[in-house]
């Protein structure tokens, strides 16, 4: 791929099939958060690529057509897993998932073009052996395109907490923009609050650095360690998945929509002022409530959610 016609954000990580069970049924639909954010930034008009690993089976079948389906690029190493990674999810009554993961992730470095931005997280950042490749492949990257980030913790799959912990950090140092739940800096930190957590990670070199709490919204920490909180909409949900993956999705559109998602505006990021925070984590919740209105990870497309209004 030339740089002429590359892609303008590029996603790093995990593409699997989620099983889902409910209600005593079950059902196989592609996931995995970096593939669900790189889906999800295609849908909302942005140009996205993934490079991943799954195996040329049946499984994988089904993740080639639904990136497919969404316009995502597949980079040339994304099908050469021994096997395609599956999450078992199970939903409980109140549309909460949780999991059960069988995960092989042998990532090598096939990134031969230069995107505006790099995007990973989740399994595919920390999970050996794949996983200090793709910290080293986000490292050479950062000079020349902007860096979104969200941990997105998997404590079944992620070792020792504090081996896990200064691994995810040296990711928030790297980052412009980070994303994590409440959930996942409880489960990394457990001995701080979520926002502590984000206003010490503001002081490694991120821009923002959001916290999501599910349907109670976000709050947004700066790099001056301004604090802001906003409220999510209130939606009917259907189940929880995929939806911290919209929300990340959206942060990166709203950034591209507002020209902003350019390694040239990484000082503009610091710089930027409460109302167009404000805007840019309100969008983000809107991609969020309309997926958990949605059975799986099945993010909005562009004519669902306005940008810049």
């Amino acid at each position: 791929m030339t740089n002429s016609d590359a892609p303008v954000v590029l996603a790093i990580g995990e593409a699997c099939i989620d099983i889902v069970r409910r209600n005593g049924s079950e059902g196989a639909h592609p996931g995995g958060s970096p593939m669900n954010v790189a889906v999800g930034v295609s849908r909302l008009g942005v140009s996205a690529a993934l490079s991943t690993r799954f195996a040329d089976d049946e499984l994988g079948a089904l993740i080639v057509e639904h990136t497919s389906n969404s316009g995502v690029t597949l980079t040339s190493g994304s099908r050469r897993a021994t096997k395609t990674s599956t999450a078992t999810a199970t939903i409980g009554s109140d549309g909460a998932a949780h999991y059960l993961f069988d995960f092989d992730w042998d990532w090598t470095d096939d990134i031969d073009f230069v995107p505006r931005a790099v995007h990973t997280g989740s399994i595919g950042a920390v999970m050996a052996p794949g996983g200090v490749r793709v910290l080293e492949a986000v490292r050479r990257l950062r000079d020349t395109c902007l860096v979104t980030f969200d941990p997105n913790s998997r404590p079944s799959l992620m070792g020792d907490r504090a081996e896990a912990a200064k691994l995810v950090e040296q990711y928030v140092a790297l980052a412009d923009v980070v994303k994590a739940s409440d959930e996942d800096l409880e489960w990394l930190y457990p001995d701080r609050t979520p926002v502590e957590t984000a206003t010490v990670w503001s002081r490694l070199g991120p821009a923002l650095v959001v916290v999501t709490a599910g349907g109670y919204g976000a709050t947004v920490v700066t790099s001056d360690n301004d604090v802001s909180e906003f409220i999510a909409p209130a939606v009917t949900v259907s189940d929880t998945i995929g939806a911290g993956d919209s929300f990340m999705a959206g942060l990166i559109a709203s950034l591209f929509h507002r020209e902003m998602l350019d390694v040239s505006k990484r000082g503009a990021l610091h710089a930027l002022r409460s109302a167009a925070i404000a805007s840019i984590v309100a969008e983000s919740l809107q991609c969020a409530a309309i997926t958990v209105q949605r059975e799986g990870a099945d993010p909005p497309r562009l004519d669902e959610v306005s940008f810049g209004a």
